[in-house]
């Protein structure tokens, strides 16, 4: 799939279909597991840490989007809504890379204190019941009975798929961390929901790529103090691996995030995005040699059985939606 992909496969001026958006953000979670393989491959060979390893990818994967938007025809951009003042556009923009900073930032500090296990389950846990409170509560949206199983199921599939082998210990700092990266989660989610309902989501490919700036602003200190630059032997395959971190899973990933989420109930989205772990799963046993055990088959059959589910809910809803919305002539 090529990154002018997120901006140029429908028409200009015509909102996304539900269906199509739901590919896209299962699309995105499924790419976001492959970025836990490619991270572990550079923390294996390139000396980089988390912070110096998340600046990169943001870095890179902002450098990636300038240029697909430099190459971009001008036809093909979304418009922008005529009401949204520059102002307002400027606020949306930081609020997202703001969210997308201390999302990933907290997160891997999670990792650092409490463990992989944990702060996963924690964090993807989290998200989606934060998201469907604040999405009921804000902004009207109802889950149902269906999508209120959907969004239970998904979360013991991922508790099953996470720490059925067993986990260590549990660090309060850490799990504190964790809620605070969720927070970040599901403020973008319900930012590009919120903006996305009222017509005003913008161009997922700007958006990414000034998110990606700013957070690569923003770690730039703390990744220059913990080791920016990765190390010179097996340098050729830290690049190849940068590379593939910054494009698959980061800018095209996040541009189907952002276009998905504008049009999907913000809790869909946080309970698709839970595919992520089980893309890492598949990927651990299938490249990285681990084994298969009862609590990943569960787990990953608990928690896409779930996701099915509530994409069927998702696309029952928009299908009576169009049905019931009055003719325009």
């Amino acid at each position: 799939m090529s990154l002018t992909h997120v901006s140029t496969s429908t028409p200009v001026g015509a909102p996304l279909s539900t269906n199509r958006g739901l590919l896209y953000v299962v699309f995105a979670a499924t790419a976001w597991g492959t970025a836990g393989a490619a991270a572990a491959l550079l923390y294996d060979g390139s000396g980089l840490g988390p912070l110096s390893l998340t600046f990169w990818r943001a870095a890179c994967g902002f450098v990636l989007l300038l240029a697909v938007r430099a190459v971009r025809p001008a036809a093909s951009a979304p418009r922008r809504p005529a009401a949204e003042p520059a102002r307002r556009r400027a606020v949306r923009v930081l609020a997202t890379g703001a969210g997308l900073t201390l999302f990933q930032t907290a997160y891997f500090c999670a990792v650092k204190s409490t463990g992989l296990a944990v702060a996963t389950v924690v964090t993807l846990g989290s998200g989606p019941v934060l998201i469907a409170a604040v999405a009921r509560l804000g902004m009207g949206e109802r889950l149902g009975r269906g999508g209120t199983a959907a969004v239970a199921g998904a979360l013991a599939g991922l508790a099953v798929l996470v720490l059925g082998g067993g986990s260590t210990g549990v660090r309060p700092l850490g799990v504190l961390l964790a809620v605070l990266s969720a927070t970040g989660y599901a403020g973008i989610t319900l930012l590009t929901r919120w903006l996305g309902r009222s017509g005003s989501a913008g161009d997922p490919l700007e958006t990414s790529l000034w998110s990606f700036g700013i957070c690569a602003v923003a770690l730039l200190p703390a990744a220059w103090a913990e080791g920016l630059l990765p190390r010179a032997a097996d340098l050729g395959r830290t690049v190849l691996l940068l590379g593939y971190l910054a494009s698959v899973p980061t800018a095209v990933a996040y541009g189907l995030y952002f276009a998905g989420a504008a049009v999907l109930r913000a809790a869909t989205v946080s309970v698709i995005a839970l595919i992520e772990p089980v893309s890492a799963a598949v990927i651990a046993v299938a490249l990285l040699g681990e084994h298969l055990t009862a609590a990943t088959v569960t787990g990953t059959v608990i928690l896409l059985a779930a996701v099915t589910c509530l994409g069927l809910e998702e696309a029952r809803s928009a299908s009576a939606q169009r049905r019931t919305a009055p003719a325009v002539e």
